[in-house]
């Protein structure tokens, strides 16, 4: 199952995608606020803002079918973490257990090719929220919506030009 247009209204005018997506991304482009373009259906594009990098993002996770269980994605970074960078971690009922979960995620994206299993897991993030009832980033549960914003920084942050 696709994402159709659901990602871009998913994320459309939002309150906290700047903050908790864009915000911990400043001390690489200064302007990390969003302005909404009513008329173009995206965020409106600054120079040294995110906000270009953030509309292409949102247009490919249209294009993105989420996985049914979209942690396959999530655990494939983490067991490169744990496999190949060492780290004392595991799974215990279903849980990342010896260290910060978006650390995990941001230290086994560097092995991502594409950002590949980053974006199966937005794309299954958003999937599961919209089954929840949540139509919008910002009616998202608020540990999950922390997650999701730590996906997508990541993402951003692998495809920030001259970082």
């Amino acid at each position: 199952m696709n994402i159709p247009r659901s990602a871009i209204s998913f994320f459309a005018n939002s309150s906290y995608l700047a903050r908790d997506v864009l915000r911990p991304l400043s001390h690489i482009m200064a302007c990390w606020e969003l302005t909404w373009d009513y008329e173009r259906d995206k965020y409106l594009e600054e120079d040294g803002s995110y906000a270009s990098l953030l509309n292409e993002l949102l247009k490919e996770l249209e294009t993105v079918s989420p996985p049914a269980r979209y942690h396959d994605s999530e655990d494939r970074l983490a067991e490169y973490v744990k496999e190949h960078l060492r780290w004392p971690i595991s799974k215990i009922d279903g849980h990342w257990v010896g260290a910060d979960y978006e650390s995990m995620i941001e230290q086994g994206a560097f092995h991502d090719l594409n950002e590949h299993d980053l974006t199966l897991a937005a794309a299954g993030r958003i999937r599961a929220a919209r089954a929840q009832g949540q139509k919008h980033f910002d009616q998202m549960e608020p540990s999950h919506r922390r997650m999701l914003a730590a996906v997508l920084s990541i993402i951003l942050f692998r495809r920030t030009p001259d970082r």
